[in-house]
């Protein structure tokens, strides 16, 4: 087998591909799938071991002591190299699903829920820590939310509209609304229903956030033209991508200085998102069909 074949059809299209994943996490998490591909471990199983390593990563940052936040921090590097191959390993077999997507997506928010409850915990374990720590962790959990919506609409839209494939976003949640109404009356399927209900949740934030905007409207340029406008803008909107903020927090663990992973947040990436929302309006508007 050609590995070096198989590790890019491995990735996306690499202007959705943040810098870090491609020059450090993706080659690691390709060495893990070569490791993996001819037994019988699935992408799910993947996705639940990142799970379980991000779950581990927020009790040791619990503890709150000096070598616990390095610990606590390798745990989350290793959460990120097994959430990267999780994907990896589903496109080269080609044995992606619906249900694998929406675990990975899960795992990743309860990956992110423990780590920053064991860094609240941890630091509420010290004298003398301001108490003002929670609230500020709750506003960059809100940020990282926000921000990451619009990094994941408007790449899925760029790959949709370059790529000329159907509109996954719609699509997407047109297949989980129709999935939902189906088992929501059963009573063996709680765990699908949850995760379902969470995705459609999430999807109608980020429908919000991007004030709905359809492929339908860009009528009046072609995929090479709309690649052109925003082939920039698109690695800026993925420089604020989750790799990113877990590469900021990993980094800033090594000095117990959460405070300075919380402003980056909470301020450098909250401005950014705007100057991106604001430019990308215009791109948007150049799209458009002129009125009559």
């Amino acid at each position: 087998m050609n590995w070096f074949r198989e590790y890019k059809n491995s990735l996306k299209m690499t202007e959705v591909e943040e810098v870090i994943d491609l020059i450090f996490y993706r080659p690691l998490a390709f060495l893990l799938v070569i490791l993996v591909y001819h037994t019988k471990i699935k992408p799910d199983h993947l996705t639940l071991a990142a799970m379980i390593m991000g779950i581990l990563g927020g009790c040791i940052y619990s503890i709150g002591s000096y070598p616990t936040c390095i610990v606590g921090a390798i745990c989350y590097l290793l959460f990120n190299i097994l959430d990267c191959s999780d994907g990896q390993l589903a496109r080269i077999k080609k044995n992606s699903t619906a249900v694998g997507r929406l675990l990975d997506g899960i795992a990743d928010y309860i990956a992110a829920i423990a780590i920053y409850a064991g860094i609240v915990i941890g630091y509420s374990n010290k004298p003398g820590q301001p108490t003002s720590l929670v609230f500020f962790i709750a506003v960059a959990g809100i940020s990282i939310i926000v921000q990451e919506s619009l990094v994941d609409y408007f790449r899925t839209r760029f790959l949709d509209i370059v790529l000329e494939r159907e509109d996954t976003f719609d699509e997407g949640l047109k297949e989980y609304r129709n999935e939902y109404e189906i088992i929501k009356k059963q009573k063996n399927k709680w765990f699908y229903k949850t995760i379902v209900f969470i995705y459609l949740t999430y999807s109608q934030i980020q429908r919000n956030l991007t004030t709905g905007k359809k492929r339908g409207k860009f009528i009046n340029t072609t995929p090479e033209n709309y690649y052109n406008k925003n082939r920039i803008i698109i690695r800026f909107w993925v420089f604020m991508g989750p790799s990113a903020k877990i590469t900021t927090l990993i980094l800033c663990s090594l000095f117990c200085r959460f405070d300075i992973f919380l402003w980056i947040v909470i301020g450098g990436f909250n401005i950014l998102a705007v100057l991106l929302r604001i430019i990308q309006y215009q791109i948007d508007k150049s799209f458009e069909r002129p009125k009559k």
